[in-house]
């Protein structure tokens, strides 16, 4: 059996400070966001679809995209299904698939959302950072997700 490589004292304080920093910085947004009526999960999906040329996605590739496992997809766009916020639409190459679509709801809703919610997050973090700094916070993100296994 192999030794365990403990964490270095400056690796341990940067991923305690990466964890803190995750968790109090999405404790914030979701805050801010609960005045809109949108969770900040609805929100991901929203801001994904309005992305997106025909604001329509697979199940799986929103997984992929959201980094969410394919329950977790289900069952929050069920939620937002009963809210009108999204729909289901068959797809027509495939009789047993289906698309997840933003509805007019659902673009009424991220198109309020949005800019209080970007102007929190250029005001909590991007705006924080030099163009250089994001860069590097980017190319480390990249890194990383490059060698973690997809879901969805």
């Amino acid at each position: 059996m192999a030794e365990t490589r403990w964490l270095a004292e400056h690796e341990l304080q940067a991923w305690r400070n990466l964890n803190l920093m995750y968790s109090q910085l999405s404790g914030l947004l979701a805050r801010e966001l609960a005045g809109s009526g949108l969770s900040y999960p609805d929100y991901l999906v929203l801001a994904m679809l309005s992305d997106l040329p025909d604001q329509r996605v697979r199940p799986s590739e929103m997984g992929c995209l959201l980094g969410w496992e394919k329950s977790r997809v289900s069952h929050h766009v069920a939620r937002m299904e009963r809210r009108g916020l999204v729909g289901r639409e068959r797809c027509p190459t495939d009789q047993r698939g289906w698309f997840i679509a933003m509805t007019e709801t659902g673009r009424a809703a991220i198109a309020a959302a949005a800019p209080e919610h970007v102007e929190a997050v250029r005001r909590h973090a991007m705006g924080l950072l030099t163009d250089d700094e994001i860069a590097t916070l980017d190319r480390i993100c990249q890194k990383i997700l490059d060698q973690l296994p997809r879901e969805g």
